[in-house]
């Protein structure tokens, strides 16, 4: 005789949706070779040097099972995945690294800076890889839930971008292989985010040199007055 099966109770809230979190959480986002692991790395220097408690951290990875993840997804073989599965793969990693080093980090007031979040996504595999940017926002609206308080985009021209990461000869190399049109594409992609969030974006200019680069993004964050010291 089968049982009949009670209703399940409601599910508690999910604490990394909540947005509960009393820290400033800001992305740096940018196509291969802007410069925009450099500008994350310098601001986190600076706002450290005034005795801000800050967690610079990356993506795909800033976890013990994200950054795992991240050598699955950026070595290789060019196809050795599909973007669907791609799209997956950078969502399991994220959400494991909101849960242990992102969202814990905001809790105590710490400033995160992350180098890459869900607009890489939107913009590699959403765009720029396929017509899957719907598929993309419902993993990030079901799975994440979290969008950064400020995002920075690094804007570079696509060929000098090129150029510059591929002169790095590394082994994290998978996307840059795709080759200038991909570059390209993603440029459009993330000047198209910022457009649809402008209040969220701050668009900087990558030309030159690291040092005027950085003038211009201490300048594009009055959020954060003590990194000008």
């Amino acid at each position: 005789m089968l049982r009949r099966m009670m209703p399940s109770p409601p599910r508690p809230p999910d604490p990394a949706l909540s947005g509960m979190t009393t820290g400033v959480f800001l992305s740096f986002e940018g196509i291969d070779g802007s410069g925009k692991s450099t500008q994350a790395r310098r601001l986190a220097e600076a706002l450290r040097a005034t005795g801000r408690d800050v967690v610079l951290t990356r993506e795909p990875g800033g976890s013990a099972g994200a950054e795992e993840i991240r050598s699955l997804v950026l070595e290789g073989d060019p196809d050795r995945w599909s973007a669907e599965t791609e799209i997956l793969l950078f969502t399991a990693a994220r959400r494991d690294h909101l849960e242990r080093t992102i969202l814990p980090a905001l809790a105590r007031g710490a400033v995160v800076i992350c180098d890459r979040f869900a607009d890489s996504t939107r913009v590699y595999q959403g765009i720029s890889r396929g017509d899957l940017q719907d598929v993309v926002n419902q993993l990030h609206t079901l799975m994440i839930g979290r969008e950064p308080d400020i995002t920075v985009l690094i804007d570079m021209d696509p060929e000098d971008g090129l150029a510059r990461a591929l002169s790095r000869k590394g082994h994290e190399e998978r996307f840059e292989t795709f080759g200038l049109v991909l570059q390209q594409a993603m440029r459009r992609g993330f000047l198209d985010l910022a457009k649809a969030a402008p209040d969220r974006f701050r668009v900087i200019d990558g030309a030159g040199s690291a040092d005027a680069v950085f003038d211009r993004l201490i300048a594009a964050l009055p959020e954060l007055p003590e990194a000008r010291a």
